[in-house]
């Protein structure tokens, strides 16, 4: 799938993905651009009236088969105007293969990719390597475009154009990285190979996760060492509060089993217990605090917002000055980042942004003393299956009052409901053990 909204920026992505140097991508796409405007469906102009097609119609009768002389009718087609007899048929036969519009743009880039690595690997290595956009706008222009006109004049006019693509995409990524900086509360570095560079979107989101084992800066680092490991993360705190970084800011890790999080979070992995609720220690959790402080504020963030559900986070569109919160369990089978951390996400939250208003705060070093809870509203007793194993029973409606207990998996009879911290909706079981989040129980 191409990722962009101009067929220019689809072309420039494509080619980056697929290896091409800044300069290799805009010395290519100077060429694509000089043969056919980037559009795949070109026709040679002085063959629409010799023929009587447009760009379209022509496109859309060799698809439909109306039109039966592509091969042979020696008009150039598509992104670098391909007119050999054998070179078109060969870009019908790969496109009637995949079922898909000879005028297809991720069909010609792939075909165009196919025929570099195929039968030009010298001239795709440079590509790969290019250092100067003149450098890689003549080697295509010369071995693989060969064009009627090969003067220093055209050479010099494909160049400036590929200067051009190489301003509006490649400088403007450097400029945007160059804004991207690291916490300097990181005390250990040990960069994974596991990471895309760099990120393909700006940073709004940060996502907490706990590692499952109260481990080092230093072990976390080795966990994401090898390549086959496959998983990686901006930055780790240990249980003694000390900050490794793992994947830098610009570049998106592999940490949350969904792509499209990950290139717009910042993510942490939490030194915690191996067992529910994966609590931390008060001098990690402390540390978070003061790292989630440092990315908002050097990536321009006032706030840091936690909606506690994953419908309305993905919809939300942050403001400039925004930082929004997610979580792994949102996009994958896993309890992370633990119910201990779950449940402070509303804290991690105030207090930041409190920090961010310029406010004087001390981080408390575990969830806040209870607080007056909202009055329970009476309503008439029905059942509710809990699926989750150790789900925490809380001495009033909230996840800042006390643990009084677990609850297994069964049914159970909710007496009342109220609203608190860290869940949508408590519900006072029937056995006056306390209450449970509704969230994690469906009413049977």
């Amino acid at each position: 799938m191409l990722i962009g909204k101009t067929n220019d920026e689809k072309i420039w992505n494509y080619l980056i993905s697929k290896g091409f140097s800044d300069c290799g991508a805009a010395g290519t796409m100077a060429n694509t651009q000089s043969e056919s405007g980037n559009n795949p469906q070109n026709l040679q102009n002085t063959y629409e009236k010799k023929l009587g097609f447009t760009d379209a119609t022509y496109t859309a009768a060799v698809d439909s088969g109306s039109y039966d002389n592509f091969v042979r009718d020696s008009a150039g087609y598509g992104l670098c105007q391909w007119t050999f007899w054998s070179r078109k048929q060969n870009l019908l036969r790969f496109a009637q293969a995949q079922k898909k519009s000879i005028g297809d743009l991720e069909i010609q880039l792939d075909f165009l990719l196919k025929e570099l690595s195929e039968g030009y690997s010298s001239l795709l290595d440079k590509l790969r390597s290019a250092s100067s956009v003149k450098e890689a706008s003549d080697a295509f222009m010369l071995q693989f475009e060969r064009p009627a006109d090969q003067s220093e004049a055209a050479k010099n006019r494909r160049a400036s154009c590929g200067q051009q693509f190489y301003e509006k995409f490649a400088a403007k990524k450097k400029k945007e990285e160059a804004k991207m900086s690291n916490s300097p509360l990181v005390s250990y570095t040990k960069i994974s190979p596991n990471r895309n560079s760099p990120r393909n979107h700006a940073i709004d989101w940060v996502s907490v996760h706990c590692v499952v084992g109260q481990c080092s800066v230093e072990t976390i680092g080795n966990v994401f060492t090898p390549s086959s490991r496959r998983a990686s993360s901006n930055y780790g705190i240990g249980p003694d509060g000390r900050i490794g970084m793992y994947c830098e800011e610009k570049d998106r890790s592999w940490c949350t089993s969904s792509a499209a999080n990950d290139n717009r979070a910042i993510t942490i992995e939490v030194a915690s217990d191996t067992k529910h609720p994966y609590a931390v220690k008060d001098a990690a959790y402390r540390a978070l605090l003061d790292l989630l402080t440092d990315i908002c504020k050097r990536n321009g963030k006032k706030k840091l917002l936690w909606f506690g559900d994953k419908a309305k986070t993905l919809a939300y569109a942050p403001k400039s000055d925004e930082m929004v919160m997610t979580v792994h369990r949102w996009f994958a089978n896993k309890a992370c980042p633990g119910q201990y951390l779950y449940d402070l996400h509303p804290e991690m939250a105030a207090e930041v942004t409190k920090r961010l208003g310029g406010e004087a705060a001390t981080a408390p070093a575990a969830p806040a003393a209870p607080a007056t809870p909202a009055k329970p509203s009476t309503c008439t007793s029905y059942l509710v299956r809990v699926n989750v194993t150790d789900l925490n029973i809380r001495k009033g409606p909230g996840t800042n009052n006390a643990v009084a207990g677990v609850i297994k998996p069964g049914v159970y009879t909710i007496v009342a409901e109220s609203t608190g911290q860290g869940a949508t909706k408590w519900g006072k079981l029937k056995s006056g053990a306390g209450w449970i989040s509704l969230d994690f129980c469906k009413k049977v």
